[in-house]
């Protein structure tokens, strides 16, 4: 991406059509469900700050953490144009959310956009909620989604192309699933053309996200092996009862 910025620019513009502040609500409301006294918000897998700049809207303190720097960059170019107020509530750490410490306690933790999908093996899902453990306050709550996997698959990934654009570049994402059955893992292959308008350049990116699938008593035994109690799974957004037509649930644990 050297011609065209950084990924962080690629990811704001990929998602733009995301419900970014529809899903900042419904974390809003879940937390005022089960914790209403939440002020203190830690954020695992912040990426560029969107959800926790909308929390921070709403009264939160919110800490992020994103093993990316381009995207940690990118939420503190969106802090600095912020006022003072909302950006004192905000504030970013770089780190791998299977290994790092804060140092601090909070009263809610969340993990959005299947972060926890993005942990494919055994050992680094236990490691994430192990920082989940070490940074909930007791009787804290923990919001996360996942890839459902009776739904992944019953409606099984298939490719994907999505086209789309601003002033000065235009993009066209292929996805290309490959799955692995016997280690509940998608890879998900990208091709991404960037085409800049002005010069008719182009640009070409290929990347793998591996992302895993999680069935419901892996979940359970994760809330019950790091001494958390699962106390809410529904699909994301509707607060449905996950089926196999459900690709995206979130679950709320207690500490």
């Amino acid at each position: 991406m050297k011609v065209f910025g950084n990924y962080a620019r690629y990811y704001n513009l990929l998602y733009r059509d995301k419900d970014y502040a529809g899903e900042a609500q419904f974390i809003h409301q879940l937390l005022q469900t089960h914790a209403p006294n939440t002020q203190s918000l830690l954020e695992l897998g912040c990426g560029t700050g969107t959800h926790a700049q909308l929390l921070a809207k709403e009264g939160y303190n919110v800490h992020g953490v994103d093993l990316s720097t381009e995207m940690l960059q990118q939420a503190s170019d969106r802090v600095s144009q912020l006022p003072q107020e909302l950006a004192s509530r905000l504030a970013f750490y770089q780190g791998d959310i299977r290994e790092i410490r804060i140092n601090q306690q909070f009263d809610a933790i969340i993990s959005l956009f299947h972060v926890f999908s993005y942990q494919t093996t055994n050992e680094g899902l236990r490691a994430a909620f192990a920082t989940v453990k070490a940074h909930l306050k007791p009787h804290g709550v923990f919001i996360f989604d996942y890839w459902y996997g009776p739904a992944v698959l019953s409606d099984r990934p298939s490719t994907r192309v999505k086209r789309l654009e601003d002033e000065e570049i235009s993009i066209t994402r292929i996805a290309e699933p490959v799955m692995h059955p016997n280690q509940n893992l998608v890879d998900v292959n990208y091709q991404v053309f960037i085409k800049e308008k002005n010069t008719g350049s182009v640009e070409e990116l290929q990347e793998t996200h591996q992302m895993r699938y999680l069935f419901k008593p892996e979940v359970d035994l994760l809330f019950a092996d790091s001494q958390l109690k699962l106390i809410e799974c529904r699909e994301w957004m509707t607060k449905r009862e996950p089926g196999f037509d459900t690709w995206g649930v979130y679950c709320v644990g207690r500490g």
